[in-house]
Parts: C-alpha cells; sequence; structure tokens
C-alpha cells in the first residue's frame, strides 16, 4: 500500500500534466486509484510523452494565466488537492522569453492559488519550483530550505519568487486551523524517458543520436545534481499525503535532491549515456557568448529523509542507465517503458524498506 492509500478515490488535479513531469506524476495517480483532472497548455513537443501513455484522465487545454478560465474549471472538477507543475521550465528560454516565463511562473501561480483559496473543495496544494530557487554561492556545499533565495537568470528569479509568494499566501491566508495546506518542492535535474524540452542534455542527447549527429556539450564540466524523475515524485506524493492527513508541519518548503555523491558533470552523464547507447557520441563545443549558467549546484534534502522518511531510491548512475534503456527502446522498438520503469522503481524502494512504499 503506497502513501497509506490516501490518493485512492481522491479528487486530484495536476496543472501541466501535459509536460515531462506531470505526465509521470500522471501515471503514478492513475495507477494510485485517484480520480484525475489535467490543466495544460497542448502537448508543448512531439512527441509527447502523456499521450504516449493514455492515462484515463479528464484533460482541459488552458493557459494557468487565463484566471478565469482556471478558475472555472477547478470549481467544476471540485479536487481536493491540486499538484501545481504548469510553468515555463528552461533556463535558457527565459533568457529569449523573460516576459513569458515571469508571466507564466508567477503570475500563472497567483491564479492557481486564488482559485484555489475560493473553491472549498480544495483542502491542499503541493506547487513545485526548482533547485533554482536558491542564490547560488557556486560552493560544494548543498542548499538546505532556509537558504537565501535568488535567482540570476529571468527563469530562476520567477520560482524564487514563487516561493515568497507562497509563504506570503502561508502567512495571510492559510493559518487558520481549516484552511487549506500548501507546501512547496525543489527537485534537482530530473531526467528520465519522454523528456523531449530543447536545451536539456538528454533530449539532445537522444535526438542528437537518433539522426546519427555528435551530442554538442556547450558546458561539459558543469555539475548539476541528476536524479531520476520518479524519486522527486516519490516527495512530492508524499507532501501530498501529509497535507491531506492535516499534517500542518508539512505545509513548509521541502527539498528533494539526489545524494552527494550523484551531483557529477555534463561529461560524465554523456560518456554513461554512452556506455548504454554507442550512438550517443558527445562532442565538446563551446559558446563563447553563452547566457549565464549555473556551474555547480547541490541540494540538501536532510530534512526530507529526517522528517518524512523521503530517500532516493536510485543513484545517478542506475537513472542514467533507465532514461538512456527508456529512449533506445523507444527509438529503435517504438516501445515506451514508462510503466515497466515505475514497476521496477517499487520493487527497488520496496526492496531498501523505504517506509513511503510500504506505510
Amino acid at each position: 500500500m503506497q502513501f497509506n492509500d490516501v490518493y485512492r478515490g481522491r479528487r486530484v488535479m495536476v496543472t501541466g500534466h501535459t509536460g515531462f513531469k506531470g505526465s509521470w506524476l500522471s501515471l503514478w495517480l492513475n495507477q494510485l486509484g485517484a480520480e484525475l483532472v489535467g490543466y495544460s497548455l497542448e502537448a508543448p513537443t512531439t512527441p509527447n510523452h502523456l499521450q504516449l501513455l493514455s492515462i484515463p484522465m479528464h484533460s482541459v487545454t488552458g493557459d494557468v494565466r487565463d484566471a478565469e478560465k482556471l478558475s472555472l474549471t477547478i470549481n467544476e472538477f471540485q479536487p481536493e488537492i491540486v499538484f501545481h507543475l504548469a510553468a515555463q521550465p528552461l533556463v535558457r528560454l527565459s533568457y529569449r522569453n523573460p516576459n513569458e516565463t515571469i508571466s507564466t511562473n508567477i503570475q500563472g501561480t497567483l491564479n492557481v492559488y486564488e482559485a484555489c483559496r475560493m473553491t472549498p473543495s480544495v483542502r491542499s496544494i503541493v506547487s513545485i519550483t526548482s533547485d533554482k530557487v536558491y542564490q547560488n554561492l557556486e560552493t560544494s556545499d548543498g542548499y538546505c530550505e532556509s537558504d537565501r533565495l535568488g535567482g540570476a537568470d529571468p527563469y530562476s528569479c520567477s520560482k524564487a519568487c514563487v516561493e515568497l509568494i507562497s509563504e506570503s499566501y502561508r502567512k495571510s491566508f492559510f493559518e487558520s486551523e481549516d484552511s487549506l495546506l500548501l507546501a512547496t518542492v525543489r527537485a534537482g535535474n530530473v531526467i528520465g524517458g519522454g523528456d523531449w524540452a530543447e536545451d536539456r542534455i538528454v533530449p539532445d542527447a537522444v535526438r542528437a543520436a537518433a539522426d546519427g549527429k555528435p551530442l554538442l556539450l556547450r558546458n561539459p564540466e558543469a555539475v548539476r545534481p541528476w536524479q531520476h524523475v520518479l524519486d522527486p515524485l516519490a516527495g512530492y506524493l508524499l507532501v501530498g499525503e501529509k497535507l491531506i492527513q492535516r499534517e500542518r508541519t508539512a505545509a513548509a518548503p521541502w527539498n528533494f535532491g539526489p545524494n552527494q555523491s550523484d551531483a557529477v558533470s555534463v561529461i560524465q552523464l554523456a560518456e554513461a549515456m554512452r556506455s548504454c547507447w554507442q550512438d550517443v557520441e558527445p562532442e565538446i563545443c563551446r559558446e563563447e557568448k553563452a547566457p549565464h549558467e549555473t556551474r555547480l549546484l547541490h541540494l540538501d534534502s536532510t530534512r526530507a529523509k529526517q522528517c518524512l522518511s523521503w530517500n532516493p531510491v536510485w543513484p545517478w548512475d542506475v537513472a542514467i542507465q533507465k532514461t538512456t534503456n527508456w529512449y533506445k527502446n523507444y527509438y529503435l522498438n517504438g516501445s515506451c517503458d514508462t510503466a515497466r520503469d515505475l514497476d521496477c522503481y517499487l520493487e527497488d524502494a520496496s526492496a531498501a524498506n523505504l517506509t513511503w512504499l510500504t506505510a
């Protein structure tokens, strides 16, 4: 029994369900027995992971910046918990289109909070931000939830603003015993099958491999906290469980990052992908006038481990192997191994006696 079976038969809304994380989360929630509705823009890529999964759920096409349509959808479906993932999620795109990034991530989130606040059925919100909300000092130390927020690019800034807005809503509107509960969750660089976004190392690698081209690495020494998408999603669902059970201490920011040893460089990741799929051929190609990108970033997830008994299941090498094999099977065999990967993940979590799975 996963997450104390709290999602079975419960009305759950996922904004951004057509995106990478949103599609994986929707699959897991469906397997947990939730009654699902998704609210999102049209599928952002072709191919699209959600369309490959064919999850039985009610899907609404809409922009979170459209406050009226969003409010009508939430009022019609009457969800009990909302997982808010809808966002412009790409750092480099935020340089090209800061207006869209800031309006989607900030105003869109405000619209979600307001619509939920005005809908009595909504008792919990899990709002997904980013590991990039912290003022990054480029140190090897991991950032914990109490560290200073910042943002050196429009995307990071917008997500840090969401954290500030979330805290203000907790203080201004969600302090009474019977109010809805709001948590924010921050993850590392997630990987996994089904991501075809631009300017991300794994999708870039598999597109290049499928086309018989080299993978051009613009920042090969950059170190990132790589983790399989299922690890932070387990944390999101665990926080959602605590909010549903009215545990007010869970209404706070949470880090769900990999272990320190799982933060490796871009070139190490590319070489690990190549060991699984020889068509991945990394080639260093530095940009002289590239926009600023973080070179070193770690999360400290001690609080989640101590207070929620959450722990990552797959180390970075297993995450890379699972991810690369997903794409290899897709491109060479036309298969979508998402459900199988979820089953394998749950088996490994059970073998590790993780309490969020067995409670």
